[in-house]
């Protein structure tokens, strides 16, 4: 017995060296930690619970029979908690091979994707990997495709999250781009489908690593990541706060965190957030703070398709998910960018029962051939799909403007909006006053007086809420210092709301 303990014994510790301390200490010369001390930033202290700490590879090609067998096979597997909630968790160790997923490292993976969806529980991908397994071949890669499998099968039914700490390439971006949520590591994280060396080869272009897939261009430039950390310790700290704001699956509802924020709480400098010229700018991040629990609003993708504005907030302690148009960028106009970037957050919502704020001042759709040639025709109808498919409470606010096929869009009364408010200083319209009298008074056209006149009346009829309140489209119009507790009623009202959509296999998005 004391042989087995013994033999038990190193069996583990060989385990927690991974590829041994030369390689650890290369780790962490770059700024990295170890795929071990992630998960123990990550998870709650001592709760970590891991499996298949004894596997190992099968491959015998290439030399890989004579190689050392590493326990565990260049990932770490488990379960544990984020602030007393469980959550599954793998994360690939470079100093195992460079990370490359092998079959046996694969199995890993889908074994604990398997019962984080039996049980219900999300799950977190530590990636940090060199991509396939080159001695492994075809095994390397149906271990690739096992786990995007699980991927698209867990989507909508436990949130998943990837955390890229280190290179992902090639086979290896897939299962990330399949998950709800990816989050990178400035400087050290990489993401492309081929390397700067094959894009040298195949198209003569020079781009660092950094320029090709880094965490900033991934942020600011593709939008493929929603989040960019100055380093592990700062990912992995932000990752446990972003965690508490979503539920553990498609079956329960949000989670509730208490607050001393009062609901009827009043915010009189809302009052004069809106410029009296319908052409000047403001931040609308200064009404998401005043309206939230707290000022606390976690913004996803801030530096890409800035013109919309999306994150998670808490409305008495449960969570929200907030989008609004920005009037500093491009004012606020929908874009391609703009309208796959809300699109995609409010189907996530959707998908686990978080209701929807949405801050409505779009003068309409951006227009140019850039635009119509890049599809914006079907990635709008992405963002309008997503609100109409939509089932959760929705509730919307229109700040100012609310022009033309965006005003349908953006969860209006039309596309099943359960309230829909209005500030006085809403303007909702076909189109702008000047833009509207130049077509219907095109015969006025060399007479300026005739068409400013013309003007004047058609912002007295139309730049205001109460056409669309008089059609019952706007539910209320109400002062600006009362929209947080407006809105807290409402959600409050749509605590128990009931909807379904008609059967069906499947709906078929504009993608």
């Amino acid at each position: 017995m004391h042989d087995i303990n013994h033999q038990l014994d190193e069996k583990r510790e060989r385990a927690r060296l991974g590829g041994g301390q030369k390689r650890i200490d290369a780790q962490h010369a770059k700024g990295k930690l170890t795929a071990r001390e992630r998960i123990e930033v990550l998870l709650d202290a001592g709760t970590f619970e891991e499996w298949d700490m004894f596997k190992e590879h099968r491959c015998v090609d290439f030399g890989m029979d004579a190689a050392e067998k590493i326990p565990g096979d260049g990932v770490v597997t488990g379960y544990g908690t984020i602030n007393g909630r469980m959550v599954f968790v793998f994360s690939q160790d470079f100093t195992v091979f460079g990370g490359a997923l092998s079959e046996t490292h694969a199995e890993k993976i889908c074994k604990i994707m398997d019962h984080a969806m039996k049980v219900g529980c999300p799950v977190i991908g530590l990636n940090d990997s060199g991509g396939a397994r080159i001695q492994e071949g075809v095994a390397a890669l149906g271990g690739y495709a096992d786990v995007f499998q699980r991927n698209v099968m867990a989507s909508g039914v436990i949130p998943q999250i990837s955390m890229i700490m280190g290179p992902s390439a090639g086979g290896a971006v897939y299962s990330p781009s399949m998950t709800d949520f990816i989050f990178m590591v400035k400087d050290s994280s990489y993401m492309f489908v081929t390397g700067p060396e094959v894009v040298k080869t195949v198209t003569h272009e020079e781009v660092t690593a950094e320029e090709l897939g880094g965490a900033i261009t991934h942020t600011t430039k593709s939008g493929v990541a929603d989040l960019a950390f100055e380093n592990d310790v700062d990912a992995l700290l932000m990752l446990r706060r972003f965690f508490n704001y979503l539920p553990q699956n498609n079956r329960e509802k949000v989670p509730v965190r208490p607050t001393s924020d009062p609901a009827e709480r009043l915010d009189y400098s809302l009052d004069t957030l809106v410029p009296e010229n319908a052409n000047k700018p403001y931040d609308i991040k200064e009404l998401i703070l005043k309206t939230v629990d707290d000022g606390d609003f976690f913004e996803l993708q801030p530096g890409y398709a800035q013109n919309i504005v999306i994150g998670f907030g808490r409305m008495e302690g449960q969570t929200v998910g907030v989008v609004a148009n920005q009037p500093m960028v491009m004012a606020g106009c929908l874009d391609i960018k703009s309208s796959i970037k809300a699109a995609r957050f409010v189907r996530f919502c959707d998908a686990f029962n978080i209701p929807i704020i949405t801050f409505v001042d779009v003068p309409g759709f951006m227009p140019g051939t850039s635009q119509e040639y890049g599809g914006i025709i079907k990635h709008g109808a992405k963002l309008l799909y997503a609100y109409a498919e939509c089932t959760v409470p929705k509730v919307t606010v229109i700040t100012r403007k609310a022009y033309g096929g965006a005003y349908d869009v953006m969860a209006s009364k039309h596309l099943r909006g359960d309230v829909n408010l209005a500030w006085p200083s809403a303007e909702i319209a076909v189109m702008g006053a000047k833009g509207a009298v130049e077509i219907i008074f095109r015969e006025d056209k060399n007479d300026p007086g005739k068409l400013a006149a013309r003007e004047a009346e058609y912002k007295a009829k139309f730049a205001n809420p109460f056409v669309a309140g008089a059609r019952g489209f706007i539910d209320d119009v109400i002062q600006p210092h009362e929209t947080r507790k407006r809105i807290c009623r409402s959600l409050a009202m749509l605590r128990n709301k009931k909807i379904e959509n008609p059967w069906r296999k499947h709906g078929n998005i504009p993608l």
